[in-house]
């Protein structure tokens, strides 16, 4: 991310704006960031890193939004997500353009990350049957118990720049569903999509203060941390930058689901059909251009099988369409996000040569076929899949999240091997097993130290009603974002327990305590 100081006001990007107790406004910071199109490598927009007090501000805007946000019926909350939900889908393909234009993805990937995300805003029309309590009448004599969900208060969300639609819709939908009122900081590289999807959602008549955007690096995330109204705080991105915000959110007092990196394994087995592991192993390492913590990052071929496997992984992977993504002809993978990010890529493939391991398929010799304007994304951060072979569990491009296309191969003698070669990752976010034996299947499903298990399945994500199970340093946490785990960390439980006297005479002696 460039920093730079204001520009003159006849700059012709796009100046990006918060938004704040129902009002869009530029920063008053000096402090900016560019915005680019990954497929030309050029500015798009330039987006503020807002400061402290304007944080503070919002964070304040947000706290005096909430009391009559949390008294409002919850089925009377959820008419707002239930007209969110037809705008975004109204508007799917308008977004998932933006989404193409300032991250990357084909339109084919934007599109789908976009219906992702909306699917968590139906979930989040449900949540009137999801926090309703329990309740026991007569746990002692004459005395009821039950239980009743409260709003947690002010929440927040840090998100990535791999998914700038969904990922943001895994939060604040849930969050003020229950009642909450929000302040998102979208990744100051994709901020374009946050505020668009911001605009359709005050669109719906929502109160102003209830949901809020702004935008920044540290400091903002800081003021965020920081901030004694901010109650709750959700994140996805990197392992070192989820701890940080995982201790330094906690010892401020906060609840903190913290989302970091990946490094996935995706065993073959040699019974398994090759024609659909590799097809899933291409789609699971190159998808997304490899940009997603649930991207298949490591392939274990186990037995006889690897030769074969990275033979046609090479074959299928080399004939992929790779450029831009904007305009001209469809390609299967478009570039990464910036060029220091393709630069940081591009080194492991000389990591690995240096460490003894082969690299079977060179993504930097990619070359993007030529759109209509005869450019074919020259000038973008382009770069095509890689596979590298002969890795031992011990190099770096085993163990780093690179988070690019590149596939390590890494051969197990079996089953017992790839497992064992499992638990030693420091992560644990997927998995996945390609077998057509149900008791290998049955193993790895047991055995395998990651929290979202994939059979013959090439990302094993889960959709909107199940929890982002990530184990490891791959999550800082207890509940998980997504599913009914984010509905108990977005409201905090009370117990009541009730005893009505029929008279004045009758005893005075508390029942639950009560020996016989």
């Amino acid at each position: 991310m460039t920093t730079t100081a204001a520009p003159a006001r006849s700059s012709n990007v796009e100046t990006v704006q918060m938004l704040s107790g129902g009002k869009w406004s530029d920063s008053s910071s000096t402090r900016f960031g560019d915005v680019f199109n990954p497929s030309t490598g050029q500015r798009i927009a330039r987006v503020p890193f807002c400061t402290a007090d304007e944080v503070n501000k919002t964070i304040e805007v947000a706290a005096a939004a909430l009391p009559d946000w949390a008294n409002k019926p919850v089925v009377q909350r959820c008419h707002f997500l239930f007209k969110f939900r037809e705008l975004l889908t109204q508007h799917a393909d308008e977004i998932a353009r933006l989404v193409t234009r300032e991250h990357g993805k084909t339109m084919v990937e934007s599109r789908a990350s976009v219906a992702r995300g909306i699917e968590v805003v139906e979930f989040a029309c449900g949540v009137p049957s999801l926090i309703m309590g329990q309740s026991l009448m007569n746990i002692a004599r004459e005395v009821d118990c039950e239980t009743i969900r409260h709003p947690v208060g002010v929440c927040a969300g840090i998100t990535p720049f791999n998914f700038p639609a969904m990922v943001p819709l895994w939060m604040y939908p849930i969050a003020i569903a229950c009642g909450n009122t929000f302040v998102l900081k979208p990744s100051e590289k994709v901020p374009l999509t946050a505020v668009m999807i911001g605009r359709l959602l005050q669109e719906t008549g929502l109160p102003a203060g209830v949901f809020n955007i702004v935008h920044g690096d540290k400091e903002s995330v800081d003021a965020l941390l920081h901030h004694p109204q901010v109650k709750a705080i959700s994140f996805v991105g990197s392992t070192p930058v989820a701890k940080y915000i995982y201790e330094e959110g906690t010892r401020n007092g906060k609840r903190v689901q913290s989302a970091g990196g990946a490094k996935n394994h995706l065993i073959i087995m040699p019974d398994a059909d090759l024609d659909q592991a590799v097809a899933a192993l291409q789609s699971s390492a190159f998808g997304c251009a490899g940009e997603r913590c649930m991207a298949g990052s490591i392939a274990v071929g186990v037995g006889d099988v690897a030769s074969r496997l990275v033979d046609n992984l090479v074959d299928k992977a080399s004939k992929m369409k790779v450029g831009r993504t904007d305009e001209g002809p469809e390609v299967d993978m478009g570039p990464v996000i910036s060029r220091e990010h393709q630069t940081k890529v591009e080194s492991y493939l000389d990591v690995a040569s240096k460490e003894g391991a082969t690299v079977a398929l060179d993504g930097r010799k990619a070359k993007p076929p030529a759109s209509a304007g005869g450019t074919g994304g020259q000038g973008g951060f382009i770069l095509g899949p890689s596979i590298i072979d002969r890795v031992e569990p011990t190099m770096r491009v085993a163990k780093e999240e690179i988070f690019g296309p590149v596939l390590s191969v890494i051969r197990a003698k079996n089953l017992e091997e790839a497992l064992a070669i499992g638990k030693r990752s420091e992560y644990g976010n997927g998995a996945s097993i390609f077998t057509r034996d149900g008791y290998s299947a049955r193993m790895f499903k047991h055995h395998f130290n990651a929290g979202m298990i994939g059979i013959n399945i090439g990302v094993p994500a889960p959709m909107a009603w199940f929890p982002f199970t990530g184990w490891n340093r791959s999550f800082f946490g207890d509940l998980h974002i997504q599913g009914t785990e984010a509905v108990q960390f977005y409201t905090q439980q009370k117990t009541i327990m009730t005893r009505w006297f029929e008279s004045a005479s009758e005893s005075h002696h508390d029942p639950v305590w009560k020996h016989k």
